[in-house]
């Protein structure tokens, strides 16, 4: 089987869960022609990703939350607005895609949650089945449950969802733990994807705060929290283009900028997490057994944070104040339940992969 991929850019969560399934697909015989990575321009491909995708990698434009002046939270009605601009732009990149698809002869796209897939299955609908992962597709599950966000911001994100994808034959969606399919909308229900390294990790209980910021305009909080508890050690990531070097505040505070194998080792030896609540790394932690403090910048994140916090072990917060982290992470355990969840991902997930491809060629059939 020859498979494509389409990959959301934005932050690190789509890029990891790539490099799995990549994996997993190789193991199996099959064959990834060609990466395709859609992103703003405000964000950088970490180097990472090109060392272990094994394959071919290519960027397009495509539409995200309209950067902010602190990098914070991106409000919604202008960053429609700032996407409406650059349809055009947009427009270019589906016919990208659309010719990628042709050139590689490929059997499947495998669509890690990129809107102008989607679109392009709604325009063209190539001949190529269409399979769709992410986290995100939990939303359009008839289980799953909304935090009492603004509805007009949890309508927005289902509408966003079911646009990214469309025409799929199957919507795989990653969860933090077992459900029932939901086949009338053509949704089963997944564990997560954990590359190897983290799978094969040994953790350890260190005396440090490991985190992870998608956008860098937080560390102002982090460091405002760095001053009142100075005797607490912290080591944030964030996603920042140069050499890849730290820069040391203090004794106690370091920020990196985002590296695979530091990132990873770091948060092996932590005593906890703190993030923006993206649900790759989340799920890397609570595999680990690490407590997780969860920021969320966006309704999307809002969501995530919200089913996390139904697993245990997490703060919620609305800025990074590790206090009530600390507390917890002296008591808290790591969850088997969840970690024999993961490990029976990729039985799971190539059963539905290799399913799909029969079901497109029955479909384009009856058509």
């Amino acid at each position: 089987m020859r498979v494509l991929f389409v990959v959301q850019g934005e932050g690190r969560g789509h890029l990891m869960q790539a490099i799995a399934v990549s994996r997993m697909l190789k193991s199996a015989g099959h064959d990834v022609v060609e990466v395709l990575v859609g992103k703003s321009c405000g964000r950088v491909i970490p180097q990472f990703f090109y060392e272990q995708i094994g394959a071919p990698v290519h960027c397009f434009d495509s539409p995200n939350f309209m950067p902010t002046v602190r990098n914070q939270r991106p409000p919604l009605l202008r960053s429609v607005a700032y996407n409406i601009v650059r349809l055009p732009r947009y427009a270019l990149s589906v016919r990208f895609i659309y010719q990628r698809i042709r050139a590689g002869r490929v059997d499947m796209v495998l669509n890690f949650y990129e809107l102008l897939t989607g679109m392009l299955y709604f325009f063209c609908r190539p001949s190529a089945s269409h399979v769709c992962v992410g986290h995100q597709l939990l939303f359009l599950h008839r289980d799953f449950r909304f935090p009492g966000a603004n509805r007009l911001s949890w309508c927005s994100l289902k509408l966003f969802t079911w646009m990214a994808s469309f025409g799929a034959e199957r919507k795989l969606a990653l969860s933090f733990r077992e459900m029932p399919d939901d086949e009338s909308h053509d949704i089963f229900v997944v564990p997560p994807l954990l590359r190897r390294e983290v799978v094969t990790a040994r953790p350890s209980d260190g005396r440090y705060i490991h985190g992870y910021m998608v956008n860098a305009g937080f560390s102002e909080s982090v460091e405002a929290w760095h001053r009142q508890h100075p005797e607490v050690e912290l080591h944030f990531f964030r996603d920042r283009g140069g050499d890849g070097g730290a820069e040391r505040v203090d004794a106690t505070l370091t920020f990196h900028a985002i590296d695979d194998r530091a990132f990873l080792r770091s948060l092996c030896g932590c005593a906890a997490y703190a993030t923006t609540a993206g649900f790759e790394s989340v799920c890397e932690a609570m595999y680990l057994g690490k407590p997780l403090l969860l920021v969320p910048a966006h309704i999307e994140q809002e969501c995530n944070a919200y089913d996390a916090a139904l697993s245990g072990g997490v703060v919620v917060a609305d800025d990074f104040r590790a206090d009530d982290l600390l507390r917890i992470a002296r008591h808290h355990r790591r969850d088997m339940d969840f970690v024999r969840w993961v490990d029976s991902c990729d039985a799971r997930f190539m059963a539905h992969l290799e399913a799909a491809v029969p079901l497109r060629v029955a479909r384009v059939a009856w058509a």
